[in-house]
Parts: structure tokens; C-alpha cells; sequence
């Protein structure tokens, strides 16, 4: 929910290969993310229980001020985050825990959706849009974990995280394998060609592909619109393409409600640190995103409830959560 929307350049900045680097886990090795669990429920560091920042901020970089991606990244259990941006995450998630909550379902989700794209659906091709900054469980990482030759392409409209992301994945930790490929992309989610043209420098859109939507359907106000852009870009990929889409709902009232108080009082209490409102859908208006393709199962359901590790929550908590997700296939 903190991805924010684009800016109207066009950037691709690809990340030269780099083999594993030895050193302390969690600082010079690559890791396996499926044994990172930081903050709970979340996907950063195992026996961490609060994140730490990491690094001097990339050069040109106002860290004075809280940032969105930066936010969203200490509730994920990263490092990229700095002393603002820690208080204004600890701030909003004590008065408004669904949005930390979410974060961490999401990530939790994303990992164990790019296992199964990766391993069993032999994806070897990922365009992940509003991917916001690095952290544990990236895309990439569970990705070329299973199969070194996986190539992403992710997609963000911020200036800020472009520059912290081209910094960070030349870190050995969080850089692509010799194999594989990673970049990142500057775009208009609503300008599907925009997209597509970006990430055609990485990808080969005429072979299958995994299009991740985490987080950001709920910036476009206009449901028809987050329809038809989503549609857009299922259609451009050829058939065995999948789409993952998590999102959060207006699942109950509660959620609804702190979504609402969030929205009205964000900008005046937290400034640039806060998005633009966020449209919550019904569950069954995000299942109609997957209209024409193959859902798999178990269907569209709350994120914990999405093939579940056995590190999540469970029972009525997992019910109870705020984000939904689905994986589909395109026939």
C-alpha cells in the first residue's frame, strides 16, 4: 500500500551479474529467504526482533524525512530505512496495525507464491510492479534460489526507491545471480505500453511471465480502471503466464474503519511519510481480477490462508486478516 504512483520518466537500470560473497549472514552472504521470519509474521532476518538501519543513504538522498518505501520497508523487516522514517513506522503501525500487518502478509505471501511459480510452474520470468525498496524475500531472491536463470524486472514510479534499489542490489546479499538477471524500471502503471517496453529490456515477452501486483491496485480510486489496466497487461503475455495479485480488503468493518480514520488523517499527521488514500475493495471484487484465467487453488483467500508454511498465523487470526491474494494461470 505504500507503492506509490509514477513518475513519467522511463529508467531501466540493470544490475551488472555478481556471484556470492562470504561473510556473516544477514551482511555480505546471500541467504535463504524461506528462513528469514524477523518481525513476526514478517520476512526480514531470523531472531530479529526489530529491524536495524543498514548503510549510509545512496548520494543526492534527503533521509531527514520519513519516506513511504522506506516506512513500508522497516515493517518488512529491512535495513533501508533511517532514524525518520523508523519513528513514523512505529507510529502509524501502533495507531494503525493492519497497514504493519499487512505488509508482512503480503511479503510472507510473496514468498511462498514465488516458490511455487518458481518450483513447480517452472516460471523462469517475473515482472513485479510497485515492488518498493529490497528487503527479505524479494522476488529475485526466492526466484533464483530454485532456478539461478530467473530473470526480474521490477517496476516502481518513485525516484527515491530507483536510487536506493540500484545501491542495494549491488550488494552481494541482494544481487542477482551470474545466471539470471535483475533490473529495475521506471514507469506509469497506467501506461501499460510504458510498462511493457521497460521490461521488454529484460524480459522475453514472448515466453511465459509472472505478473506480481502487490499493494497497489487500491491507488487507482476507479475500480473499472484497475480492471482494465490489469487486463491490459495479462492480455500482452503469452499463454502459461500467471498473475499474483495480494491486496488489502474492506474484509470487516474494523479494517474498513482504521482505513478511513488512516485516509483522513495521514497527509496532516504524517506528511510525505503517508500515501495518497487507499481504496479497500470486497473480496469478491478482487476474484473478478482473475476473470479468464485459471485460479489456483485454493482460490482467492486471505493471505495466511494461501498455501500456508506453517510460519503464519493461524485459525481465526489468519480469517481475520486484512490482505487477500490469488494466483492464476493464463491458458
Amino acid at each position: 500500500m505504500f507503492r506509490r504512483r509514477a513518475s513519467e520518466a522511463q529508467h531501466v537500470a540493470t544490475v551488472p551479474d555478481r556471484g556470492r560473497a562470504a561473510g556473516p549472514a544477514g551482511r555480505g552472504a546471500r541467504q535463504d529467504p524461506g528462513a528469514r521470519s524477523a518481525t513476526p509474521g514478517g520476512a526480514g532476518e531470523q531472531g530479529r526482533d526489530k529491524p536495524e538501519p543498514w548503510g549510509p543513504p545512496p548520494p543526492g538522498l534527503d533521509v531527514s524525512t520519513p519516506h513511504p518505501a522506506r516506512v513500508w520497508n522497516y515493517w518488512l523487516g529491512g535495513r533501508d530505512f533511517f532514524a525518520a522514517d523508523k519513528a513514523a513506522a512505529e507510529e502509524i503501525g501502533r495507531e494503525f496495525p493492519h497497514l504493519a500487518e499487512t505488509a508482512r502478509a503480503e511479503r510472507a505471501f510473496l514468498v511462498r507464491a514465488v516458490r511455487f511459480l518458481a518450483g513447480p510452474a517452472k516460471i523462469r520470468q517475473y515482472l513485479d510492479v510497485g515492488s518498493g525498496l529490497p528487503a527479505g524475500g524479494n522476488t529475485h531472491e526466492v526466484a533464483q534460489r530454485i532456478a539461478p536463470d530467473s530473470k526480474i524486472a521490477y517496476a516502481d514510479d518513485d525516484p527515491a526507491v530507483l536510487l536506493h534499489a540500484k545501491a542495494l542490489l549491488g550488494n552481494p546479499m541482494l544481487a542477482s545471480t551470474p545466471d539470471g538477471a535483475v533490473c529495475y524500471t521506471d514507469a506509469d502503471l497506467r501506461d501499460v505500453a510504458a510498462v511493457l517496453a521497460a521490461a521488454g529490456g529484460a524480459l522475453d515477452l514472448s515466453r511465459p511471465v509472472a505478473l506480481i501486483m502487490l499493494g497497489i491496485l487500491g491507488h487507482m480510486e476507479d475500480y473499472g480502471a484497475a480492471r482494465s489496466i490489469t487486463s491490459q497487461l495479462v492480455d500482452e503475455l503469452p499463454a502459461g503466464s500467471y498473475l499474483v495479485i495480494a491486496d488489502v480488503m474492506a474484509a470487516n468493518q474494523g479494517i474498513a474503519g482504521a482505513q478511513r480514520r488512516y485516509d483522513a488523517s495521514a497527509r496532516p499527521r504524517y506528511g510525505t511519510s503517508a500515501p495518497g488514500p487507499y481504496t479497500l475493495r470486497r473480496p469478491d471484487e478482487l476474484i473478478s481480477f482473475f476473470d479468464g484465467l485459471d485460479l489456483i487453488e485454493p482460490g482467492v483467500v486471505p493471505c495466511p490462508r494461501w498455501r500456508p508454511d506453517g510460519r503464519g498465523p493461524e485459525g481465526d487470526s489468519a480469517d481475520a486478516a486484512a490482505a487477500y491474494c490469488g494466483v492464476a494461470r493464463k491458458p
